[in-house]
């Protein structure tokens, strides 16, 4: 079982969703993941950096600014960085083929496993009809969808005040509306034809805010989530075996377990 006490090395990484410049960013989290985990391959699969909402009002705190420099470091120290935009952060299409700081933009990659299977990584938004056809909708909902997440501060901040470790009311409330249910299993479904389309073993995404990773219909399809509701991520071991690990809940048994171990004694 993954520890946050002890740095982890994998062959890949991938991470969504960061939405770096919005309030409901946890990019502490993120910082603390990028601290104890390390990668031949890091995939960004779009949606690091949120273009909306910079548009409406900046906001841009040092702990956005240090993920930004420790990605770079990483391209720096050698790793394979790859940053494929998505719908928030749309802007950074206009550069694909380019690389920046040893980080090289791409509309979608193709990443083989250690154990040889192929992985076609995309962000997504370009498989939601929402997004897609009636973006003015998606803007709606993105706003609906920051007060939920500001609502969720709030919630946090009162849970850490009694001592509860991170819990998103947010992911809560969406897996508890069918609509939202069922959304996500068009999303998945849609994705993982694509994916049978294009000949691939697989399908790597982001966009929905909701880790997952199983086979459907002889396809795997993986979500790697958010860092903004359940600070996630896939990773791939050296054996090619790939694991969504949940960063909020492994700080929580890191950061508990000294309590634990004084009560023992």
């Amino acid at each position: 079982m993954e520890t946050a006490s002890e740095v982890k090395r994998y062959r890949s990484i991938w991470i969504s969703d960061v939405h770096l410049g919005t309030r409901g960013c946890k990019a502490e989290f993120l910082l603390d993941f990028l601290k104890h985990n390390e990668s031949d391959y890091l995939y960004l699969v779009g949606d690091i950096v949120d273009g909306w909402r910079l548009k409406k009002g900046w906001y841009w705190p040092q702990a956005h600014n240090d993920v930004v420099q420790k990605v770079l470091r990483r391209a720096r120290k050698g790793a394979k960085v790859f940053y494929i935009p998505g719908n928030h952060d749309e802007g950074a299409r206009d550069f694909l083929g380019f690389a920046f700081g040893g980080v090289k933009v791409m509309e979608e990659a193709v990443h083989t496993t250690a154990d040889g299977r192929r992985l076609l990584i995309t962000h997504g938004d370009q498989f939601d009809a929402v997004v897609k056809y009636a973006k003015w909708l998606a803007i709606i909902g993105d706003h609906a969808y920051v007060a939920l997440l500001n609502v969720n501060t709030a919630f946090n901040w009162v849970r850490r005040k009694l001592g509860f470790g991170y819990w998103s009311l947010s992911a809560y409330l969406k897996h508890k509306a069918k609509s939202a249910v069922e959304y996500i299993g068009e999303y998945e479904s849609t994705l993982v034809d694509e994916a049978r389309r294009r000949g691939v073993d697989g399908i790597v995404c982001g966009h929905i805010h909701q880790a997952e990773m199983r086979e459907m219909e002889g396809i795997l399809y993986c979500n790697d989530g958010d860092w903004v509701e359940s600070c996630t991520a896939l990773v791939e071991h050296a054996s090619g075996a790939l694991e969504i690990l949940h960063w909020a809940e492994i700080m929580q048994r890191r950061d508990s377990a000294p309590a634990q171990e004084r009560a023992a004694a």
